[in-house]
Order: C-alpha cells, then structure tokens, then sequence
C-alpha cells in the first residue's frame, strides 16, 4: 500500500527539516530550563554534600546563614564539643564578596573555616591543582570559574592572599562561585571596619565586639547517637535553632529556591504551550497547500481515513524530529550557561511522552479540514 505520508514528505523533504529544527529549537530550550531548574537544586545542595555535617546551630528564630542573616558566638563550639554525643563542632562563616580580576569582576561566596579545625570545609575531591588550606592567614583556595591560578596573588580588604589551591565544581546555594578563607581572615573581612569608622565609633562610645561573630556552627554526631534528640537538647539548653541536614535541605530547596523553581516551571509549561500551537499551525498550513491534492484523492475514491492516516503520521514525524533536533542543540549549548544545567535522561523521556501527545492533539486541526474537504474543489481548479 503507498504510503502517502512518506511520499509528501519526499516530496518537501527540506522544508520538513527546516521545520523541525526551528520546531526543536524551541523543545531545547524547554529541555534547558529544565536542566536549570535541575541546577538549581544541585547547586542548592553541593556544599552540603561538600561539609557532610549532622546539623548546624545558627541564631535563634532564624533559618540559617543560606536563607538569612544569622550571627552566633564563635566560642559556642566550645560548649558544643563537651556535649554527650557530639564529635566535633566547627565554625564558619558565609559572605559574599567581590574579585578583582584582570577581565571583569567575580561575585562569590566566601566560606571561612578553621584550617586546623577538625572540618576541612574543601572538599578533597574537587581540587583540581594545589592545596587545600594550612596556614590561618593570607591563603585562598578558589574555583576555576575565577580565573585565578595556583601562585597568584589578590587583594582582599586589607590583605593580600595567595591562591594555594583551585576546585571545580564548588559553588553557594545560589550558583556563585565559592572561595575558601581562614576563619580569622573571614572574620576581619566581615567584622572590622575601616580605621576612620572605628574613630568614629570610638567617639560615640561604641566598641566593635563583632570579630569574634560566626554565621553558624555545624557539628557532627558520634555513632549510635540520635541526631534529632541531641538537635533538641541544644535546642532548649542554648537557645539556638538547629537544623539537621534534611532539614537544612528542606529549608535550601522550599525558602531559597522555590519561588525561582516556580517561575522556571511556568516559563516551560508556556514554552511547550507556544511549541504545540506552533506545530498545529505548520500542520494546518501543510495541510491547506494540499487541499487540491486532497480534494482530487476524495474525488477518485479514496477514504477520510487514509488522508487522515498521512496527516497523524505527518503531524508525529514532525514532533519527533524536532524532539531529536532539540536534544541536539541542548547538549550543544548547555555548558555555555554561566550557571549549572543538568540534563537529565527521565526529564528527556518525559518531554518526548508530552510532544508525542501534544503533537496528536495538534494533527486534530488538519484532520477536521480534511473531513471538511469538498471532492468538487478538485474540478473546479
């Protein structure tokens, strides 16, 4: 049996491409967006992953340095490490700050940590070439998304620092790039004030007590010790909010990135919208250039259901290489986005399943003009 569909095809074949490939343009961005969104939650929870802790102890009635401005005593680790249970309990600090680079300038978060704490806040794995942090001032480690490399020097406030190690990979909840500081260098960034504001201080009677501050302190938990009960006890006997590590989580991915994740949702859901409207139309105009054709074929005998037969088939061919070519130009352009897109097989597979639907639905547009076809059309020129 002749295949009509096949035989229209051949016939445009280079328009049909061109057409699914703008088609696919759009089915890539979708995919994109998605990817970011994907990012978004990856990125949310890589330095968790990277500081593998229990909980973390942050200002009382505050979610935490990732969601809000949080401020504890950094001598509160003291206290913390002779309670039963507790392993170690280290403090850090969160801040961001800007680099001065050759180019342009770099927006990142700066982590400080004790170096010869028990935590090493710079994840082993990551680091791509040099070290991480030994000494307690006038180091960095940054990421290779900085441009700086191991030996170069920079200024940060006061100081210069010496770039002992890079990472790949590590990045805040928002996306920025991380750098890694020494606690007492991170402390003098974020507490101390220029000499004419501590002159100035000093006349109103204000004395700065602020650099002995830390954003929060993260613990671990010895093993066969409940992680929630010891979260609740320095709860009550501190004064504190704690958080576990599911619910540091919950609070990353619900406060910091839900409203963002919301709005990637709809931009897609009207991106697939736009890309079915977009595929009926290229189906209804195919379909009215053939109406001559079409009329002739009704007139000679043929049935509705083999001309409606070609334009499904048409309307799922279309769908599906555009599908092909949209995998195509978002794998091509993926690693170009300043911040992570993570393109996932399952979401891939998921979009095919809508385009494949959708593109049915929208063959229903040419079908109802094909039914509606006068076989007199064909006589009458």
């Amino acid at each position: 049996m002749i295949n009509l569909a096949q035989k229209d095809i051949a016939h445009g074949l280079g328009k049909f491409i061109i057409t699914s490939m703008g088609v696919g343009m759009l089915l890539g961005i979708v995919l994109i967006m998605i990817g970011v969104y994907r990012g978004m939650i990856v990125d949310a929870e890589a330095l968790l992953r990277d500081l593998n802790v229990d909980f973390w102890i942050v200002q009382e009635d505050t979610l935490g340095p990732f969601a809000e401005a949080s401020r504890v005593h950094e001598d509160l680790q003291e206290a913390l490490r002779v309670v039963e249970g507790i392993d170690s309990a280290e403090a850090l600090t969160f801040q961001n700050i800007q680099l001065s680079t050759s180019a342009n300038p770099v927006r990142v978060v700066a982590v400080g940590f004790d170096p010869h704490g028990s935590l090493d806040a710079v994840n082993p794995r990551k680091i791509i070439a040099g070290r991480t942090l030994l000494r307690s001032h006038y180091e960095i480690v940054v990421t290779d998304k900085t441009g700086f490399v191991v030996g170069e020097t920079l200024q940060l406030g006061r100081n210069t620092f010496r770039v002992v190690g890079v990472t790949k990979g590590t990045v805040s909840s928002g996306g920025e790039p991380l750098v890694y500081i020494s606690l007492k260098d991170a402390q003098e960034l974020q507490f101390s004030y220029t000499n004419n504001r501590i002159r100035s201080d000093r006349a109103r009677g204000i004395i700065n007590r602020d650099s002995h501050m830390v954003n929060t302190i993260v613990a671990t938990v010895k093993p066969g010790y409940n992680v929630d009960e010891i979260a609740r006890q320095i709860r009550e006997s501190k004064h504190k909010s704690v958080y576990t590590r599911v619910q540091q989580e919950k609070i990353l991915t619900k406060n910091v990135i839900e409203k963002a994740s919301k709005q990637i949702g709809m931009f897609t859901a009207i991106l697939v919208a736009v890309s079915t409207i977009i595929i009926a139309l290229i189906i209804y105009t195919m379909t009215l250039e053939k109406m001559k054709e079409i009329s002739i074929m009704k007139l000679i005998g043929l049935p509705n259901s083999m001309i409606i037969k070609m334009i499904v088939q048409e309307t799922v061919l279309l769908g599906f290489l555009a599908f092909v070519f949209g995998n195509a130009f978002s794998l091509l352009i993926y690693d170009t986005f300043p911040k992570r897109v993570v393109l996932e097989f399952p979401d891939a597979w998921m979009l095919f399943l809508v385009v494949m639907v959708f593109s049915i639905l929208s063959s229903f547009v040419g079908v109802k003009k094909v039914i509606s076809a006068d076989p007199a059309a064909a006589i009458g020129g």
